[in-house]
């Protein structure tokens, strides 16, 4: 059998040769088709192109409203492109193959927006934005989609703190149970906290509210009243008898209440223009009750008006983007009403906690009202500015 030759020195690099001029081959062809397979202008679309470097256009304008962008990857790698408000990302596409197009359709507001040009080290295009007719009518009357984001927020925010509501008033159970009246008195005050910042959706679970907070001013034979239950039950007993004797099936029932609420308040539906709207009912209920205590055995009212404002503000303030972009002077004047009432009731603090509402006088009470009858006024005036009235 024939003994095989080496392959020589001048086949070897001829071989070589012809492999490298292939890859160069392919690296052309590469490049050919990236560029080839550029998208073209066409009708309700915008171009865009990544090279290694940089986009192309680096610079876009674009109507406010919905656009689509075809983005084609030109270089050698699989990137993404973003468009960014700051650092939170508005849209993107992922995964763009070298070669390849990908198309981006978003619904976008007037501003100014960075893009993303593939690697992370490349300058940054500007995307900028500008308001149309539509758009600006679309500030006046947001569409529906606009408030998923805050009724989702606002539902998220209820479950939580219905889920406090449901850890004080077992923990209020179970002091009354052991007879430990300081540790009942911290739990209740506790208890309240929760429960009053749940209170602009009161009148939505209207049963269970009257079972757990009605007060004795409202029964026929006040505390002897059989139906003096709930909340001021307890408070009465802890505070004006100064004991937890008797009060442990109240506390058992209010703990089996607040329970009740949590599992109502996940099916709640809660539209656009409560948020607003129960917000400004609620600040005109402490504006009408300010001159009484609603909590007439703690005197814990600063307290309780102190959480109410944080239930306002919550509700309230889920909208005020919208707000603002309609109607600054309206979103301005609530920002304005919301501070100084939080001024007014912290203008009452001593050493870090409020003193018993007995010690507040008339003109105190009265400056209380007017601050949260400004809330009412501003409030009221949210829903018609995005077109809800």
């Amino acid at each position: 059998m024939p003994s095989q030759r080496p392959m020589s020195s001048t086949v070897t690099r001829a071989a070589l040769i012809g492999s490298g001029l292939l890859a160069l081959l392919g690296l052309a062809a590469f490049w050919y088709a990236a560029r080839a397979g550029a998208p073209a202008p066409t009708e309700g679309e915008i171009a865009v192109t990544i090279t290694g470097t940089n986009c192309e256009p680096a610079t876009l304008t674009v109507p406010a409203g919905k656009s689509t962008f075809r983005v084609h990857n030109a270089s050698d790698r699989t990137l993404e492109w973003e468009i960014l408000d700051g650092v939170m990302v508005l849209a993107e596409r992922e995964n763009i193959t070298p070669g390849l197009n990908a198309t981006l359709t978003e619904r976008l507001r007037p501003g100014t927006y960075d893009i993303t040009c593939g690697l992370l080290s490349n300058p940054r295009g500007k995307l900028t934005v500008v308001a149309t007719a539509e758009s600006e009518a679309a500030k006046a009357q947001p569409e529906t989609r606009a408030f998923i984001g805050p009724l989702s927020e606002y539902r998220v925010y209820l479950a939580r703190r219905a889920s406090e509501l449901v850890e004080a008033t077992e923990t209020l159970s179970e002091r009354v149970v052991a007879g430990d009246l300081d540790g009942a008195r911290e739990a209740w005050l506790a208890a309240r906290e929760p429960w009053r910042r749940m209170a602009p959706v009161a009148g939505r679970v209207a049963d269970l509210a009257n079972g757990m907070d009605p007060l004795a001013d409202y029964l026929t034979e006040r505390e002897a009243d059989p139906g003096f239950v709930g909340f001021h039950r307890v408070e009465y007993g802890l505070w004006t008898k100064g004991t937890t004797e008797d009060l442990a099936p109240s506390a058992a029932r209010l703990a089996t209440d607040a329970g009740l609420l949590k599992d109502r308040l996940k099916s709640l539906d809660v539209a656009p223009a409560d948020l607003a709207g129960n917000a400004a009912a609620l600040a005109t209920h402490v504006a009408d009750q300010a001159s009484t205590s609603q909590t007439p055995y703690s005197g814990a009212d600063l307290a309780e008006f102190s959480a109410d404002l944080d239930g306002i503000e919550k509700s309230a303030l889920l909208v005020d983007p919208l707000v603002a972009a309609a109607d600054p002077a309206v979103s301005a004047a609530l920002h304005t009403a919301l501070d100084n009432a939080r001024a007014t009731l912290d203008g009452f603090r001593r050493d870090g906690g409020f003193p018993p509402y007995g010690e507040v006088d008339a003109a105190g009470r009265a400056r209380i009202a007017a601050a949260f009858t400004a809330v009412a006024a501003a409030a009221d005036a949210l829903n018609p500015s995005i077109g809800l009235d």
